[in-house]
């Protein structure tokens, strides 16, 4: 079975060009999840398997009801992996979607003013510390400047080259759309 929100489409690694897709209508992460955020995820419903096995033990010895809470805590894990896999940019023709792991927030490209890259703090890993780092920023038309991956985080962490790789497919998307739109 598919996992599309897994793997960005294969032209990332052999084509220098910054679009290459050919329908721009379907929204797309630029990049691959990292190790850290795939093995997270992979421990997790290592972990829900173990719950599963243990809600059919309880179903077997008769208790149902232990054995529904149980089914749905397996669920709950399960559905947290595969959010957490979905979280990131993606980008289309329509803008900018940012996927927090509870919120998701859609900009239109005609409302961003720039995108780029900048030397700030950020966070490590998605915690409380902050460590030097590069960070893909978007900037609203009069708005504050929002940070929308890091090279810190669990999709970039060592992986410099699929930062910078990364941050290069967002800001060509924008320079491809946002100045079509102001076109317009």
């Amino acid at each position: 079975m598919p996992l599309p929100f897994l793997t960005a489409d294969r032209a990332f690694d052999t084509d220098d060009i910054a679009l290459p897709f050919d329908d721009h209508d379907q929204w797309r992460r630029p990049y691959r999840p990292g190790p850290w955020r795939v093995g997270l995820a992979a421990l997790a419903l290592l972990l829900a398997s173990f719950v599963l096995l243990a809600a059919v033990v309880i179903a077997a010895a008769g208790g149902t009801g232990g054995a529904l809470l149980t089914f749905g805590f397996a669920a709950l894990i399960i559905g947290a992996a595969l959010r957490s896999l979905r979280t990131g940019v993606w980008v289309s023709k329509a803008g900018l979607r940012h996927v927090a792991f509870f919120t998701t927030k859609t900009m239109p490209w005609r409302q961003t003013s720039a995108v780029r890259t900048a030397q700030q703090p950020v966070r490590w890993l998605g915690l409380p510390r902050t460590v030097q780092g590069q960070a893909l920023v978007v900037v609203r038309h009069g708005g504050e400047p929002a940070a929308l991956l890091t090279d810190h985080n669990a999709d970039f962490l060592s992986r410099v080259e699929a930062f910078d790789r990364a941050a290069d497919t967002v800001e060509a998307w924008h320079a491809e759309y946002a100045g079509a739109g102001a076109a317009r």
